[in-house]
């Protein structure tokens, strides 16, 4: 079309100015520590209550016999605080003590399963083995020889040095001792058992590698180079066939997992649980090779079944967009602690919440061939059939003893924790490019003892990243009923110096949401609650304090009712309090940083303000990476922060500010630098946290002062 008019005449042309710029990224909440159940230091980003729920659980049982009781783990109680006051994205890393490992089940099919079977050998020593005083053993496995001794194991040939037998009393018991107790090569194993002079050998089942293997024998006739000889050969191998047509395994981990076991009336698991799961196959279809797939809540029944996932239309055909393992997905994530990330295994991303495809025993490439036949009749044995199961094979507990609630202690441990249970997850949230969060809590560390150095990790981490605000907790509830407590928080506060972390104190008791139980949590779950609060009602910096935006009506009570001067020992030294007014409950009444010297940065709401700014401009600024530079580029960053920073002086965050980026501040020595240089001058709105009202008498007909 043409853009100019050359005769008279009327040109209508389009100027769109819609378009919507890119808002950068928002972040929310950040959580260490223990949950019911899923993945283990596995950082999971959940954006509402049910969806924590889902994948972490609420409460579970602790101790045994008439001791069991029911718990609900800080980490639980700080997320539904969060949510419930108006929080948006949480990430949870999950932490536990022990090794935890995910249950698995098998949805079979109608091929009969075959066992494997084990290669075997023997041979039985001669009197001319023994002719001489010593004798040399070895198995030949794949390109390796191992000699054996009654005391030394494993010995690789190299072509040099053979290890000799006595051949005394008991020397082929002690040569079958020898193998038992050697370590092969990765998936080689061989065991050994002795009737009389005769030694059996025998594979693992299935494993193929051993068929082929050679037991060598040499007596010493004083050459040691002398060839061995050939003592006996080992065969038989074959691996098993499975009746499974694919494995599923939980993403979750832990033994809370195991549904599996005796069922009762209506198909009820006795093992099934509000945590656990169970799984359905409906409509298997064999003429096109389909099946639905349920994933039901462990401690449903078949009158009430609980669907929790659906996938209709599956199939075995790896050539299909409905290939289970492709629908479902088969990622498996875990912490590298050599790398300090998560590694992903596994060809196809996770989109079941519940479950991924382990393995596919049974394969159906092209199951239905351009004419909509069969291509393979055998295919039709490999679709599994309308059944249901459960998981099992899970692994991790709670440790025993834990201490929970008031009860936890850093020096033994804290809800079944130690203080080096956090340090994987501690070290990852360290990373600033994969995990984003504007606030962190760690509910059940307190800044005492064995958590010290931990509580230093993490304030370190906060202060390298610069994005972030620190919550924590600065003794256990024990504190709270020594004459001195008020003063040992104090002390604790003042080993600390920094804008990015912030204390609350003291301890308080809420309704736990699930049991509806009155439990003792620390300070920090339930201020995970007061940000979210203030961030949805306000903005990020205003004060998360004070009767508008720091009220605690979840909180029955503080463990300390504060007088006034409790608050003011408690301010001045940096931590803020939780005080109790009649008539308004209780409250956070305070906002002040671990920062110990006085400027504006020592408030929580200028840390908070400096950090939503930070992010928001640096996001901007990350889109100028490798522009020209030149003023367009710029005018074009003046254009997004100068109408942002606007927004916020006009939301009450700043009383005033200025960016300069132009010739000033970007010379030509600085263009040659390749750099772009920009100077951002904040004066951040203050908070009245100290009222003075004067009321002056006058006499009876004074003038008031204009």
């Amino acid at each position: 079309m043409a853009e100019t008019l050359i005769s008279p005449g009327v040109l209508a042309r389009e100027n769109d100015q819609s378009f919507v710029s890119s808002r950068p990224v928002t972040v929310g909440a950040a959580i260490i520590g223990p949950t019911v159940k899923g993945p283990v230091e596995v950082p999971t980003v959940v954006t509402t209550y049910s969806e924590y729920v889902n994948k972490f659980g609420t409460t579970f049982e602790s101790g045994s016999g008439t001791n069991l009781n029911t718990y609900t783990y800080f980490t639980s109680i700080a997320a539904y605080n969060y949510f419930t006051n108006g929080g948006t994205s949480l990430l949870v890393s999950r932490v536990v003590s022990g090794s935890y490992l995910p249950a698995t089940s098998s949805v079979n099919n109608n091929v009969s399963a075959v066992a494997g079977t084990r290669a075997l050998g023997a041979y039985t020593f001669l009197p001319a083995d023994t002719a001489s005083a010593y004798l040399a053993v070895a198995l030949h496995i794949g390109n390796n020889n191992y000699y054996f001794s009654p005391t030394n194991f494993d010995y690789i040939n190299t072509g040099l040095d053979y290890v000799y037998f006595n051949t005394g009393s008991n020397w082929v018991l002690s040569l079958a001792n020898a193998i038992n107790n050697t370590s092969f090569s990765t998936y080689q194993y061989v065991s050994a058992s002795v009737n009389g002079s005769t030694l059996s050998l025998s594979g693992s089942v299935g494993d193929t590698f051993i068929n082929g293997a050679q037991l060598l024998t040499q007596g010493y006739i004083g050459a040691l180079t002398q060839s061995m000889t050939l003592g006996a050969t080992l065969a038989g191998a074959t691996v098993g066939t499975s009746a499974a047509a694919f494995v599923l395994e939980t993403l979750s981990e832990g033994a809370i997992m195991n549904s599996d076991g005796a069922e009762t009336t209506n198909s009820v698991l006795v093992s099934g649980s509000k945590d656990n799961i169970r799984w359905q196959i409906l409509n298997a279809n064999t003429s096109s090779g389909t099946f639905d797939l349920l994933i039901r809540r462990g401690d449903d029944n078949v009158l009430q079944p609980t669907v929790l996932e659906t996938w209709t239309g599956l199939n075995l055909d790896p050539n299909s967009t409905n290939y289970i393992s492709r629908v479902l997905g088969d990622q498996i994530q875990s912490y590298n602690a050599n790398t300090n990330q998560i590694e992903y295994d596994g060809q196809y991303s996770n989109r079941s919440n519940y479950v991924r495809v382990k393995q596919v025993n049974y394969t159906t490439p092209n199951y239905l061939n351009s004419n909509g036949a069969i291509s393979n009749i055998s295919y039709t044995s490999s679709i599994p059939f309308n059944a249901s199961g459960a998981f099992g094979g899970a692994t991790g507990t709670v440790k025993a003893g834990a201490n929970f609630y008031q009860n936890i202690d850093e020096a033994t441990n804290s809800q079944g924790l130690v203080a080096a249970n956090y340090d994987n997850m501690i070290s990852l949230l360290a990373n600033t490019d994969d995990y984003k969060f504007n606030v962190l809590f760690t509910p059940g560390l307190y800044d005492q003892g064995n958590f010290t150095g931990k509580v230093s990790s993490i304030i370190n981490n906060t202060q390298n990243r610069g994005d972030n605000i620190y919550v924590l907790d600065p003794v256990g509830y024990n504190v709270g009923s020594t004459a001195n407590g008020i003063s040992t928080v104090v002390t604790t506060a003042a080993t600390r110096n920094t804008s990015y972390a912030a204390e609350y104190w003291p301890w308080v008791q809420v309704v736990e949401p699930s049991t509806g139980d009155l439990v003792w949590v620390p300070a920090s779950t339930v201020i995970a609650g007061v940000y979210a609060y203030n961030d949805s009602v306000a903005e990020p910096w205003f004060a998360p304090a004070g009767i508008n935006r720091g009220g605690l009506s979840n909180v029955v009570r503080a463990q300390l009712r504060l007088s006034q001067a409790n608050r003011d020992t408690l301010y001045t030294g940096k931590v803020n309090p939780i005080a109790t007014f009649p008539g308004q409950g209780v409250v956070v009444y305070g906002q002040k940083t671990l920062q110990t010297r006085a400027s504006a940065l020592d408030r929580v709401n200028v840390r908070r303000l400096l950090i939503a700014l930070k992010s928001y401009i640096s996001q901007i600024a990350n889109t100028l990476v490798f522009e020209q530079n030149t003023a367009a580029t710029r005018n074009q960053f003046l254009a997004q922060v100068n109408p942002y920073l606007t927004s916020v002086q006009q939301r009450q965050g700043l009383y005033a500010f200025k960016v300069i980026m132009d010739d000033s501040n970007n010379t030509p020595d600085v263009i040659d630098r390749n750099e772009l240089r920009g100077q951002i001058y904040l004066q951040p709105t203050k908070t009245a946290e100290f009222i003075y009202l004067d009321f002056n008498i006058t006499p009876t007909g004074a003038s008031f002062p204009a």
